[in-house]
């Protein structure tokens, strides 16, 4: 049996930055279904279960707004964290970054005053247990949303814009769309996670694949549900 959702979500900014561009953020137009699944995750997230998005409903006009933001110049990396020389780099600073030394000013160009509904279901994975089952992972999942828990707080693309999630009842008549159709052209999907198994057995992630497809919104609505996923 299948479970499908209906969620509103919604807020002030959002950002859903484009990869090909590295230094200055430029959002998509609108959501991407990997922001959705981060959004649904922060809600109730099990190995046992995957989210799958179906329709995205833009109920709020595309709207741009340039703004700056304090960002850092570097990462911290995982290479220089060394349990053997753990205290030596704590004393040469190396294991750390220091943000006021490390503040950069950077221009982005974000989305103003969004609101979508977006249509979803999940599958079971094959870390799924004997005693998980669809219905009870539906259940949980339905009444954190209906209670407003979540494991951490839903944003748009960035911590700095939180995302107002809400479930849409069965009944409930919801926004509707904007009277809107365009290409959007490529946009990203997903982020696969290709795994292999390493020399002591077990298994280790190998890399990250960002998958894309073609975008494309008929009178508001970006449908799914048979899209061409793209490597």
């Amino acid at each position: 049996m299948s479970y499908g959702f209906r969620v509103e979500i919604q807020g002030d900014y959002a950002c859903f930055s484009r990869p090909e561009l590295k230094v200055e953020r430029v959002s998509y137009e609108v959501i991407t279904p990997s922001a959705v699944r981060g959004i649904l995750e922060a809600v109730f997230w099990k190995p046992a279960i995957k989210y799958v998005v179906d329709q995205i409903n833009i109920c709020k006009p595309i709207r741009f707004e340039n703004i700056r933001r304090n960002e850092l110049s570097s990462d911290a990396s995982y290479k220089k964290i060394s349990i053997q020389s753990i205290e030596k780099k704590l004393l040469s600073g190396d294991l750390y970054i220091n943000a006021s030394q490390d503040r950069t000013q950077r221009t982005a160009m974000v989305l103003r005053d969004v609101q979508y509904v977006v249509e979803f279901h999940f599958v079971m994975t094959d870390k799924s247990g004997p005693d998980d089952n669809e219905g009870k992972f539906s259940a949980i999942l339905r009444r954190r949303l209906e209670k407003g828990q979540n494991y951490h707080t839903p944003y748009l693309g960035v911590r700095e814009f939180p995302a107002s999630i809400r479930l849409i009842a069965d009944g409930e008549t919801m926004p509707n769309p904007i009277l809107d159709s365009r290409s959007l052209g490529l946009m990203l999907y997903d982020i696969d996670f290709i795994k292999t198994i390493g020399k002591d057995g077990h298994e280790a992630v190998a890399a990250f694949e960002p998958t894309y497809f073609i975008a494309k919104m008929e009178q508001g609505i970006i449908s799914l549900q048979d899209v061409e996923v793209l490597r």
